[in-house]
C-alpha cells in the first residue's frame, strides 16, 4: 500500500489549538490562585483574562494545508496513474498551498472559499494560488476508486437538473468532453458543471489556469461548481501524454456521483459554493 501525504487538514488543527489554549488558561488560573498571599484578587483576574485572550484571539493566515486524500495514491488506477496522483497531490497542490499562505501572511485566517469571489481583484497570489488550492481540494473529494464510484449515482434532484439542462446524462458527458477538448480549453485550465445563480439549471464553464466560476468576472455571473475536472497537463501527461480526450473520457470511471449530488444539494440550499477541506 502506497503511503499518503501526512499533511494535516486545517479542520483537524482547530481542536489542537483549542486544547492548547485551554491548557494555557487552566495553567494560568492554577498559578494565579496559588500565588503568594500578597497577590490581589485583581492580579488573579488579570492573569486569567490574559490567558482567556489566547482562546478568543482570531486565527491568523498561514494554516491552509493540503488535505489528505480519502483513498490511496494508487486507488484510481488504471484511469489515473499512481505517479501522477502522488506528484499532483504532494507537489503541485502543495505549491499552491505554500504560495497562498505567503500571499495571506499576517492577515486574519478565513476559509479558502471566502477568498474566491474577489480573487481577481485581490491579485495573482489569491487568484492563482488560492484558486489552485480551492480547485484541487474540491477535485480530490469528488473522486473515488472505480469499484466504489461505479456504485454511486446522481440523486433525483441532480438527475432532474441534468435532464432539464442537457437532455440526459450521456448528452451532458458529451458536451462536457467537448468543452474539455484542447481546442476549447487551450493550454491549462478546468472544466466545471455548475449550478446557476437561480439554482434551477446547470451550466458548463471552462476556465483558464486556476480560475473557477466562484470568482467574479470569470463568467457572466458567479456560479457554483458541483463537478470539476483539471485539464492541466500535470493532471494526466505521465499516462496519457497528448491524449487529453482519452483522459477525460476515462475520468468518468472515478467520479463519485454521491458526492456530486451532495454538492448540488448544498449549492441550491445555501446559494453558495461548496466548502473544501484544507
Amino acid at each position: 500500500q502506497i503511503s499518503q501525504s501526512k499533511s494535516i487538514p486545517i479542520q483537524s488543527k482547530y481542536p489542537a489549538m483549542k486544547l492548547a489554549a485551554a491548557i494555557v488558561l487552566l495553567s494560568a488560573s492554577a498559578s494565579a490562585w496559588t500565588a503568594d498571599k500578597a497577590s490581589s484578587r485583581r492580579d488573579v483576574l488579570n492573569k486569567v483574562a490574559g490567558a482567556a485572550a489566547v482562546v478568543a484571539a482570531p486565527g491568523v493566515a498561514g494554516a491552509y494545508s493540503v488535505p489528505d486524500l480519502e483513498y490511496g495514491f494508487d486507488a484510481l488506477e488504471p484511469f489515473i496513474d499512481t505517479p501522477t496522483m502522488k506528484i499532483h497531490h504532494d507537489k503541485h497542490h502543495a505549491t499552491y498551498v505554500a504560495n497562498i499562505n505567503k500571499a495571506t501572511e499576517g492577515k486574519d485566517e478565513v476559509p479558502i472559499l471566502d477568498l474566491m469571489a474577489d480573487a481577481l481583484e485581490a491579485g495573482p497570489g489569491v487568484r492563482n494560488s488560492g484558486g489552485g488550492h480551492y480547485n484541487h481540494a474540491f477535485f480530490w473529494d469528488e473522486m473515488a476508486p472505480a469499484d466504489k464510484a461505479s456504485k454511486t449515482k446522481p440523486s433525483a434532484q441532480l438527475e432532474e437538473l441534468i435532464n432539464k439542462s442537457f437532455g440526459s446524462m450521456d448528452e451532458m458527458k458529451e458536451k462536457f468532453e467537448a468543452r474539455a477538448a484542447p481546442g476549447a480549453v487551450f493550454g491549462s485550465g478546468w472544466v466545471w458543471v455548475c449550478v446557476n445563480q437561480a439554482g434551477d439549471k446547470l451550466e458548463l464553464v471552462g476556465t483558464p489556469n486556476q480560475d473557477n466560476p466562484l470568482m467574479k468576472g470569470v463568467a457572466d455571473e458567479i456560479m457554483f461548481p458541483i463537478l470539476g475536472l483539471d485539464v492541466w497537463e500535470h493532471a494526466y501527461y505521465l499516462k496519457y501524454q497528448n491524449r487529453r480526450p482519452e483522459y477525460v473520457s476515462n475520468w468518468w470511471n472515478v467520479v463519485n456521483w454521491d458526492k456530486v449530488s451532495e454538492n448540488c444539494k448544498y449549492c441550491i440550499e445555501n446559494h453558495a459554493g461548496v466548502p473544501v477541506r484544507g
